[in-house]
């Protein structure tokens, strides 16, 4: 026992001894990452937090977030993870385009998504009008947040769900056709259980992202304002001490978000 001891601590300490320089380089990015949000908290103290989160437009903004960035995780859950399922398994022609046009939303800056947006559900495009005169526009409205939401959001959930697929081994799909599983079964039964942290982590990132999301709302509805775009007005307004109130609001909705959902299946991403 005292030699297995003995062996564990010394592979302990080989594993670690390699660990100096890049614990050292991460730290400062760790650091780089926390200072702000440790100077940030600093100066709330000074600024009435419970006053800003009472007014109105505060309220509003908070609301409309809150309605918008479960809408857009659901869109991007009910179609993507399909997606992600068959860019896992499939060959076929063209898949790299595929993949190519999934990740273009990360690549352009969200305002030029916002761009793109407008040319397809824009008052005046076909679609948007079209939309509009049946009473339901595009732009301008709850609607067109959640679009703006769920085009720079939903790519997230695509990534990571499409990794925890590809840790899927094969053979166990194998295995559950061969016992009489259709495939929708197989894949309900085997391939969902197996990628669920992925998949998880992957909402995360979807509904922190889109709840976030400023540059492509800000284009497509301006009005009504989300958390992000009521921040961006506060601070033209009133300076950086009126941001406060709302940023911690939404601090706070991201953190009980990624909390809970630790809390459900561990940490997403850890098999």
């Amino acid at each position: 026992m005292s030699g297995t001891k003995g062996e564990n601590g010394e592979r302990g300490r080989r594993t670690t001894d390699g660990l100096a320089i890049p614990a050292l380089l991460g730290a400062v990015l760790l650091a780089y990452v926390l200072v702000p949000f440790a100077v940030f908290l600093s100066r709330v103290g000074s600024v009435g937090v419970l006053q800003g989160l009472g007014e109105p437009a505060t309220r509003e903004a908070i609301r409309n977030s809150l309605l918008t960035a479960p809408v857009s995780t659901l869109l991007a859950a009910t179609f993507g993870v399909p997606l992600a399922y068959v860019l896992s398994r499939a060959s076929f022609r063209g898949k790299r385009l595929v993949e190519a046009a999934v990740l273009l939303p990360l690549v352009l800056p969200p305002v030029v998504g916002g761009a793109l947006l407008l040319s397809v559900v824009g008052r005046y495009a076909p679609i948007g009008a079209a939309a509009a005169d049946l009473g339901v526009p595009l732009t301008g409205s709850l609607a067109g947040v959640i679009l703006a939401q769920t085009f720079v959001a939903a790519p997230f959930l695509v990534v990571s769900a499409r990794a925890g697929f590809d840790g899927v081994d094969v053979r166990l799909e194998e295995a559950a056709r061969t016992l009489g599983h259709g495939p929708l079964q197989t894949f309900r039964l085997v391939s969902l259980p197996l990628a669920r942290n992925a998949i998880a982590a992957g909402v995360v990132l979807t509904f922190v992202r889109a709840i976030g999301e400023f540059g492509a709302t800000t284009m497509v509805a301006h009005t009504p304002r989300t958390m992000p775009t009521q921040i961006w007005v506060s601070w033209l307004s009133h300076g950086i001490d009126a941001v406060a109130p709302i940023a911690l609001a939404l601090l706070a909705i991201a953190l009980v978000v990624v909390g809970v959902v630790q809390l459900l299946l561990g940490t997403p991403g850890r098999s």
